[in-house]
């Protein structure tokens, strides 16, 4: 008797959006991936969603956000159950407003920006903290380092508008000054000539990576006048080990957001390994948030079903234990989307002496 072979298990597929092409930020991307494929390679390894294997479609967006609306709308015609990922939160921005549109759940891996979408929306959740969180912790901060007239050399951009707008308002009423420099029109020598003429006491980078922030450390960095100075970046650019490449020993003592733990626990510490042999190298907070989208979006799928409507539905009832620690989602004051509102934020920096190690700044 010939036995027929069994029709392999039709998979779930859930659209991924990596910036992984510049001008998106390719290293961040890279870690968001590796996070996202080493996750559901586990998903799978476990038994996948009911049998079925999990297969992730991925999209390049390139931090292009016409770019990323495009790919969500593919993707929902692909049939996905599901859209994850995004490291730039202009982009996430406009993914969520077109998955909201066509009634397909997004969960956003890493963008910050309070509001993801204008109107609150029941099919998107999110895994980083808001920027109003994060950016009023990294304020804190400042002025228990003593820091009253502080600059910002920024660009256009809704994202760090947003940043500049939570630190005044935060900062105010302590009665310290917001100095807005434009990293656009002004030369790296120009920014240095303009703390000494404002007195500023810290400089924060809210620019691009790696221009022009940092031809901007750099020149701080030569610059005599302002040995005293503090470099910030709460955005996160010294996280990624081509911060430490292009900059050496400059790019360390510069505090920045990181969305780890003091310590991870058992979950976390095996996915460190993996990840680490994976990129070749130590991953970023990024690889997590990759790691953990998937680990939400399993549980979503085996206990509330791979319907749209019922993995939205799923949000404030998932409870999953995640890289990072346990992961559920509310409702926050000013926040859009579903958020988790206990993710883990320090502000740390690269030790000055031995720039591969981070030290921890500031807990919140």
């Amino acid at each position: 008797m010939i036995t027929q072979a069994r029709p392999a298990a039709r998979p779930v597929q859930i659209g991924a959006l990596v910036p992984l092409t510049p001008p998106g930020w390719v290293e961040a991307g890279r870690h968001l991936l590796a996070g996202l494929e080493l996750a559901v390679g586990d998903v799978n390894d476990a038994g996948g969603i009911g049998g079925r294997p999990l297969k992730l479609l991925v999209r390049d967006t390139a931090a292009d956000p016409q770019r990323a609306a495009a790919a969500v709308e593919e993707l929902a015609q692909l049939g996905v159950a599901a859209v994850a990922g995004e490291y730039h939160s202009v982009v996430a921005r406009t993914a969520a407003t077109t998955a909201d549109a066509l009634r397909l759940p997004f969960l956003c891996s890493s963008a910050v920006l309070d509001t993801l979408t204008e109107q609150p929306t029941e099919w998107v959740a999110r895994l980083a903290p808001p920027q109003s969180h994060g950016w009023r912790l990294y304020a804190d901060f400042l002025l228990g380092a003593g820091h009253r007239r502080i600059a910002v050399a920024t660009e256009p951009s809704v994202y760090w508008a947003a940043g500049t707008r939570i630190l005044r308002d935060h900062l105010a009423p302590h009665g310290a000054t917001v100095i807005e420099l434009d990293a656009r029109a002004l030369t790296p020598e120009d920014v240095c000539d303009q703390l000494v003429d404002q007195r500023a006491t810290a400089l924060l980078l809210l620019a691009g990576f790696p221009e022009p922030a940092v031809s901007i450390v750099g020149s701080v960095r030569r610059d005599q006048r302002l040995a005293e100075l503090m470099i910030g970046a709460p955005a996160g650019q010294p996280e990624f080990a081509a911060w430490a490449t292009l900059l050496g020993d400059d790019g360390a003592g510069i505090p920045f957001l990181r969305y780890l733990p003091e310590r991870l626990g058992p979950l976390g510490a095996r996915v460190e390994t993996a990840l680490r042999e994976r990129l070749g190298a130590a991953p970023s907070f990024v690889a997590f948030e990759g790691y953990d989208t998937i680990a939400v979006l399993a549980e979503v799928l085996r206990s509330h079903g791979t319907g749209r409507a019922d993995i939205a539905a799923a949000w404030p009832r998932v409870a999953v234990e995640g890289t990072r620690g346990p992961i559920r989602f509310s409702r926050v004051p000013g926040v859009s989307v579903w958020q988790w509102d206990r993710t883990p934020v320090r502000i740390v920096d690269r030790d000055p002496s031995q720039p591969g190690r981070f030290r921890i700044r500031h807990t919140g």
